[in-house]
């Protein structure tokens, strides 16, 4: 998996035998700056983008060998002994609300199946858009597999570069959708302000004071008021959305401290809105580890339990790219992984192109 963050490739290698699927190992491999400016550059329309996207397509194939090369490494497992490998791929447009929707996650996976030796399955999302959903979140249906409690109403709250939620009741049917930024903008404005690619801890925005003015306009975005399903992605939130609610004068700690109260209170409405129930809630993804997220989170969801994947078992550094490692086991044995009720398609689908080694 290699999300909206922008931050490097997360490979686990996972065991989806007959028994509750788990994690053997996971390997991290860091985007250099030139490839993760190569990404932002497709993000917008440019100059000979069908050019640059199939380069890239192949330098990222090359990225997420080297991944795999690197988790099977003194794993004791070879390659031959792996049934595919599920590959997101790096999405660069996301619109499945514009005309007829589509979505791209870039990379060459026929390259990645011969430099790996390894099936592969990418292209998850097409055939939910396809069937008029939103093609996200997909990661719900795993999440119902590995958390669901016949006594308790668990969330599961992914924060990667866009904040997504699964509502898991007991005896209810599984609920999702995006529900906002999650690190996509505060990445960006530390970026550009500190040059670091995230604000460590939350540490930032704990220097400075939300304004609430600007805290109004942007969250005043009709997407927070759309009712689900519904999906997000870098053509909603970027920085030149962001700068246009600016006047120049704010301090840049004080935008930071408004960004990430931003994602705290699209997550905390969801849940408060559609969830009311829940009693339990669980953090994954990047966000997870942003201590200051974390302590402003719990106060704005107070009276309820929040933590953070690792007390289920499953690292919440690990457990989109575990996901898809998951949603590519389904496609090779041709079982429907999609969610109607969750991405709003007309029917369950098989998800997934698989391409042979």
């Amino acid at each position: 998996m290699s999300g909206t963050s922008l931050d490097g490739i997360d490979a686990v290698l996972a065991d989806l035998g007959p028994a509750l699927p788990s994690v053997l190992r996971t390997f991290y491999l860091p985007y250099s700056r030139e490839l993760r400016t190569g990404v932002l550059g497709l993000s917008e329309t440019g100059n000979d983008e069908l050019h640059r996207a199939a380069m890239l397509g192949n330098d990222l194939a090359r990225h997420y060998s080297e991944a795999v090369v690197r988790l099977l490494d003194g794993s004791g497992i070879s390659a031959e002994d792996v049934s595919a490998v599920g590959c997101h791929g790096q999405t660069v447009r996301h619109c499945p609300l514009i005309g007829q929707g589509y979505t791209i996650q870039l990379f060459n996976p026929a390259l990645l199946a011969e430099l790996s030796g390894i099936t592969v399955v990418a292209d998850f999302r097409s055939r939910d858009i396809a069937a008029g959903g939103q093609g996200a979140p997909l990661v719900p249906a795993f999440h119902r597999v590995l958390f669901s409690d016949p006594r308790t109403h668990r969330i599961i709250v992914n924060i990667g570069g866009i904040s997504n939620l699964t509502s898991l009741a007991p005896g209810g049917q599984v609920a999702g959708f995006d529900c906002g930024p999650g690190n996509i903008l505060m990445d960006a404005w530390c970026f550009k302000h500190t040059g670091k690619i995230y604000d460590k801890d939350g540490a930032w925005a704990g220097s400075g004071r939300v304004i609430s003015s600007l805290l109004q306009e942007l969250i005043a975005l009709p997407f927070f008021s759309i009712t689900p399903p519904k999906s997000a992605g870098r053509e909603i939130f970027n920085l030149n959305w962001l700068e246009g609610h600016l006047s120049g004068d704010e301090k840049p700690e004080d935008v930071q401290a408004t960004l990430l109260q931003l994602t705290i209170q699209g997550i905390a409405a969801s849940a408060l809105t559609y969830f009311p129930n829940a009693s339990e809630i669980y953090l994954c993804g990047g966000g997870a580890r942003n201590a200051e997220l974390v302590a402003q989170l719990r106060v704005a969801l107070s009276g309820k339990s929040v933590e953070l994947t690792d007390k289920l078992g499953v690292d919440a550094d690990w457990l989109e790219a575990f996901a898809f490692a998951w949603l590519a086991s389904q496609a090779m044995n041709r079982i429907p992984a999609s969610l109607p009720a969750v991405t709003g398609a007309r029917g369950a689908r098989i998800l997934g192109a698989i391409y042979p080694n």
